[in-house]
């Protein structure tokens, strides 16, 4: 007899029985059941169990189930494309956050194709096709796959020479895949295609360039056609449209891909941010410092970011001498990057993080344990070498600007800094409304061997971080093997207005680059010592924290962040002077004001600055000049009319001091 456990129950059966037929038992016929975790696996409906074991039902909406469908519908894709572009190549398809994609060696396909795609994924649908499961022999498998060098590929490098695998099959369309996924395409009703992109083989720009088209499926129609509203809601609020509209920022062909011009109105935002930061650094002892955006090569080579991770840097500057004489020697590149890496040849390089310099201001000069803490903060400009393909607006660039700093503290210090950093966070967040997020604290994996310092430092940084995030009040995970090598980290990762989550901050303790640059201090016994680093960054970068503030507030920012807070219209011309004075009385009190005294009718200035989403929109005419009042709307557009100046006055200059 087989004994099975599902759902509290023991099951004894004759004979091997699938998965589903027991789940079918358990929980009916309409149990939402996608797949089957045995013993902790997961497995295809149709997996016969033969043994005793326990059963657990996967829904269609549980994450895991989610997760399921949407590799289903990755396979569902590629069947459909291979179908209609038979020269078509299938490479990966993944399921990702609220989708999948796949990407295929192919010509570009236009939105019409990607229509077509998913005409013909319907009518798949439809057909209601087994999705089979079946094992083959390497041999067997690598003569299914002979014509397609990318899964061959992908055969050598995760299953080798001698072991075999499994396809999934679904008319005659098959996949080397592990599974599992669903018993049949009719379990994929609720999906649709949203877009194309370009990709690189093995995400390396040398490769194949590959063509990427994108899906989402769900498991009912509402949850799909809520996802659709959601997505219709963020191209609204898409930071690149909106940026361009309310003149934030704009990105030159002729400066350079991913690299960020920031406007005059744009401008207001980032200094109003970086001001209101620097009264918290100012507060909590922080020292502000400059440094240059490029340092020597050794500097890097000896705090390992070069040549290790060169590959997101931009090339090497060579001094033209060195350059000249190279060349007379026949040097070639490959040579020349041999020359570089091995450290015979010295250069220059636009710095891709602040911390080798932060670090050469703390060696400036001999420290003792009386100077620590010492909070190094810069409003630092560095720079990465981004692929064409993963720019993005603001939230992904090649030269940014990081609210970052430095804190070198002894051990006994770790915690008391951490609960400074968590409480710079909580401030920022709070001031800009983001109530919504979560903290992840990255840990050690136990089973490995490659962090630097000791196991004793570790235990105590990583029980500082614990205590650090529990400050809080908000939920917090621990995620063993999420830290790095060199130390445990903190993230912060905000849930917008629509739900979409970012990664916008990180406090991160480092063991490594004090030992790397030999940083000492003499303590109370008269000793030296080694200090240890925290590196914290609450915005993460200025670019890509003011793209997700442009989205969340759908470009209406608080007063106090609004480019410009108060925009006068005047119904008239004879209205033009008590305008002006009153914009001079504002701009007295420095706020930002901007007055619109043309021939325009007041219905078509209204429609006109609201575009531009000011914090306030005055109106001034006869009633409000006779009786020295403004009448306006406020950020919540309800009207307010006969309102005293000197009432106004005092209520915006309130709010902006508050940042209400």
């Amino acid at each position: 007899m087989i004994k099975v456990e599902c759902n509290g129950e023991v099951l004894e059966f004759s004979n091997e029985i699938s998965a589903n037929e027991v789940i079918k038992k358990t929980y009916g016929k309409k149990s939402g059941a996608v797949a089957a975790l045995v013993n902790n696996e997961q497995k295809d409906l149709s997996y016969l169990l033969n043994e005793n074991c326990r059963v657990e039902i996967i829904r269609e909406d549980s994450n895991e189930g989610l997760y399921i469908m949407r590799h289903s519908c990755a396979h569902l894709l590629a069947q459909a494309v291979t179908e209609l572009f038979p020269n078509a190549k299938p490479t990966i398809g993944p399921p990702i956050d609220d989708g999948f994609y796949y990407d295929f060696f192919m010509d570009p396909i236009n939105e019409d194709d990607l229509r077509r795609i998913e005409k013909l994924m319907k009518k798949i649908v439809k057909q209601n096709l087994p999705i089979q499961r079946q094992e083959h022999s390497n041999e067997t498998l690598r003569k299914m796959f002979s014509d397609n060098s990318f899964k061959m590929e992908i055969m050598d490098d995760k299953i080798g020479q001698e072991v075999g695998s499994s396809t999934y099959k679904q008319g005659n369309f098959v996949d080397l895949c592990r599974g599992p996924h669903v018993e049949s395409t009719s379990k994929l009703r609720w999906f649709r295609l949203t877009n194309t992109s370009q990709a690189f083989w093995r995400a390396d720009s040398s490769r194949e360039t590959l063509v990427r088209i994108y899906g989402m499926c769900y498991s009912s129609k509402e949850d799909l056609q809520n996802r659709e509203k959601l997505l219709r809601e963020a191209a609204k609020r898409d930071h690149r449209k909106l940026g361009k509209d309310l003149q934030l920022f704009h990105i030159d062909e002729m400066v350079g891909q991913g690299l960020v011009l920031w406007t005059p109105r744009g401008t207001i935002i980032r200094n109003e941010l970086q001001h209101f930061i620097s009264e918290h650094l100012i507060r909590q002892g922080y020292q502000q410092i400059y440094t240059p955006h490029i340092g020597k090569l050794d500097l890097y080579r000896t705090s390992g970011h070069f040549p290790y991770y060169q590959d997101s840097q931009y090339p090497p500057i060579i001094k033209r001498d060195t350059l000249h004489k190279l060349s007379d020697e026949n040097c070639t590149c490959g040579d020349l990057s041999n020359l570089m890496s091995e450290g015979e040849i010295d250069g220059y390089m636009l710095k891709p993080m602040n911390c080798p310099h932060h670090i050469r201001v703390y060696a400036s000069q001999p420290r003792s344990y009386r100077d620590l803490p010492l909070r190094l903060a810069e409003f630092g400009t560095v720079y990465r070498w981004e692929q064409s393909g993963e720019i993005s607006g603001m939230t992904r660039v090649r030269g940014f600007t990081q609210d970052d700093a430095h804190l070198f503290v002894t051990e006994n210090q770790i915690e008391q800094e951490l609960l400074g950093c968590i409480e710079l966070v909580k401030v920022i967040f709070g001031t800009l409304g983001m109530k919504d997020y979560r903290v992840r604290i990255g840990l050690r994996d136990s089973d490995s061997d490659k962090y630097v310092g000791s196991p004793e430092k570790w235990n105590t940084a990583e029980e500082a971080c614990r205590n650090a995030a529990a400050s809080l009040g908000v939920e917090f995970s621990e995620e063993p093997g999420e830290a790095a090598f060199y130390g445990p980290k903190i993230d912060f990762v905000v849930k917008d207005v629509l739900g979409r989550e970012w990664q916008l901050g990180t406090v991160q303790v480092d063991y490594n680059l004090p030992e790397r640059f030999d940083l000492t201090y003499v303590g109370s016994d008269g000793e030296k010592h080694r200090p240890v680093m925290i590196h914290r960054a609450p915005f993460g970068s200025m670019e890509r924290f003011c793209g997700v503030l442009i989205e969340h507030f759908n470009g209406m920012f608080p007063t106090w962040l609004s480019p410009t807070q108060v925009h006068i219209l005047t119904i008239s011309e004879k209205h033009k002077e008590y305008a002006e004075r009153i914009a001079q009385t504002l701009r007295d009190l420095a706020l930002r004001v901007e007055v619109d005294s043309g021939d325009d009718t007041i219905g078509k200035k209204l429609r006109t600055h609201r575009k531009m989403r000011p914090a306030y929109l005055m109106i001034l005419g006869d009633d409000e000049q006779n009786n020295e009042t403004v009448s306006f709307m406020g950020p919540d557009r309800e009207q307010n009319t006969g309102i005293l100046l000197d009432k106004f006055i005092s209520d915006i200059t309130a709010e902006i001091k508050s940042k209400s």
